[in-house]
């Protein structure tokens, strides 16, 4: 079953970013906030379906605790969907999937963890990749600078790497929270652990959810639930993918893990044949030398 769910978390977890992309509309200034507001919602309605079902001893203190983590996840993403207005989802979305390298770079700055030769190439392959689609991005036809000025430009393309650095950083962090030895983390048994730390990722999104509706209506900002169709889709998938990713990785982790990392792969499909989103041919080039990087790091540091 473990397959069956690995492969489940990828197409979903695909799925999630189209309906992002879908949602991020350009001409909606709050359109990001928006979407935030939709998967924290739904998250939180998860989180509370996860208390009234399952006895893991919640800690409320927890929320608190992890807060750190729950953060860098959340504002992450708010990153994302804002540079989702601007930015083709066949670029951002293999630029943020960098992440795990970065992840990886993180453990061995410090927590003195060596790093395998193949891994470096892998490395050195993404940030090839990464500066190919940098460098093409400004020039020629997708010079986004004419379209969006200057300013606008470098922000919106930042927005991947920033959230590439920060969802990295989360994971980063995770690595400390989620072991039994070193988790701050109260009222956690081995088998709760990770219920208890995405339970409380889940409320603190839901309570961000809350802040972000309580600024747009201040602001006065026309937030019609109906009309948000695809941002929902996209909450709906982002938790649904979470709660296979559990199972996933709780059967083979060492093979669910590189499967799943190929999520970039199912966008670029996505977005090419839904969005009818097309790159010049070396900005495809660039791409795939990303996504083969990413592959070939998580099957690398999984053996």
């Amino acid at each position: 079953m473990w397959l069956f769910f690995t492969l489940a978390t990828t197409f979903i977890w695909g799925l999630a970013e189209l309906f992002y992309k879908k949602g991020a509309r350009p001409d909606e200034k709050y359109a990001h906030l928006k979407i935030c507001v939709c998967v924290g919602v739904i998250m939180g309605i998860h989180a509370v379906f996860t208390l009234l079902t399952k006895d893991i001893g919640y800690d409320f203190a927890n929320l608190i605790r992890y807060m750190p983590v729950s953060l860098c996840y959340i504002v992450s993403m708010a990153f994302s969907f804002f540079g989702m207005r601007f930015i083709e989802e066949s670029i951002s979305d293999p630029i943020e999937n960098t992440s795990g390298a970065l992840c990886s770079l993180m453990c061995v700055l410090f927590m003195g963890e060596s790093i395998g030769a193949l891994s470096v190439v892998a490395i050195i392959v993404i940030v090839i990749g990464i500066l190919g689609v940098g460098f093409l991005d400004n020039s020629g036809d997708t010079d986004r600078k004419k379209k969006l000025g200057k300013k606008m430009a470098i922000i919106a393309f930042s927005m991947p790497f920033c959230y590439a650095i920060l969802d990295a950083l989360g994971s980063f962090l995770d690595i400390y929270y989620l072991e039994m030895e070193t988790s701050p983390l109260a009222g956690i048994t081995e088998e709760t652990i990770e219920e208890v730390a995405n339970t409380s990722y889940e409320l603190t999104f839901f309570f961000c959810a809350i802040a972000i509706m309580i600024f747009m209506m201040i602001k006065g900002v026309k937030f019609e639930l109906p009309k948000q169709r695809d941002k929902i889709l996209a909450g709906l998938c982002e938790t649904a993918g979470q709660f296979t990713y559990v199972y996933a990785m709780s059967g083979n982790g060492a093979i669910a893990a590189p499967i799943i990392s190929s999520v970039c792969v199912v966008s670029l499909l996505l977005s090419r044949v839904v969005l009818k989103e097309r790159l010049a041919k070396l900005q495809y080039l660039f791409l795939f030398m990303v996504i083969a990087g990413i592959l070939a790091l998580a099957v690398i540091e999984g053996e």
